[in-house]
């Protein structure tokens, strides 16, 4: 006699994962396109808009990354912020996939390090900071690979930013969550899990949206 199936929990809770990796993979293969030229124009455009932000205008203290591969390009972003004084946070991967912070002050203050056989990533250099640094930051700006019209963002998979986001509501810190993408990543609807929290904003090589938060 057959077993009786399982309850559909179990798929229910799987059809978000799945659908994710799906989205993910047409996303990354559409960067794969991209020509460095593509990525260099991109960044312009994107630090341009992303300057003009509110949120960043008035910042102390912003936790950022750089970018690696067809990601939209942040360093003349982080460099544009640290002529204003601000104190820029990068992120060190740790081995649990959870994040340190360094001090950003600039470009010969990065090593790249490769995490297994993971694409190499650029880090700060010198003193670390702790996981908690974050909470200090006005204003976050997170690595994605789409966001929709809720404000729900699609990471990569590692849950390193997942723990980030937790651990600033936690911690009650309420800084500006603001994802940095192409145009073109901005979409209709993001597959939700429960963990999932939405950003506040995206900016892109064409402009800013934001998603329920006066500025």
């Amino acid at each position: 006699m057959r077993k009786a199936r399982k309850p559909l929990v179990d798929d229910a809770k799987r059809q978000p994962e799945a659908d994710k990796r799906t989205l993910r993979r047409e996303l990354l293969t559409v960067r794969s396109r991209l020509t460095p030229g593509d990525v260099r124009e991109a960044a312009a455009a994107l630090a341009g808009h992303a300057l003009e932000l509110a949120e960043l205008a008035h910042a102390r203290v912003v936790a950022a990354y750089v970018s690696v591969g067809g990601e939209p390009g942040t360093l003349a972003l982080l460099d544009a912020l640290r002529a204003r004084d601000v104190r820029v946070l990068l992120p060190v991967l740790l081995p649990d996939n959870d994040l340190d912070w360094g001090v950003y002050t600039g470009p010969d203050s990065l090593v790249s390090v490769r995490h297994g056989g993971r694409m190499a990533l650029l880090e700060p250099v010198g003193e670390r900071l702790g996981p908690d640094a974050v909470t200090a930051a006005d204003a976050v700006l997170l690595p994605g690979l789409a966001v929709d019209a809720r404000g729900m963002r699609l990471g990569r998979g590692g849950g390193s930013y997942d723990r980030v986001l937790e651990r600033l509501e936690r911690s009650g810190a309420d800084p500006a969550l603001v994802v940095l993408l192409y145009d073109r990543e901005v979409v209709e609807r993001v597959p939700e899990e429960p963990h999932d929290r939405p950003v506040h904003a995206v900016v892109t090589p064409s402009g800013v949206r934001r998603f329920g938060r006066a500025v």
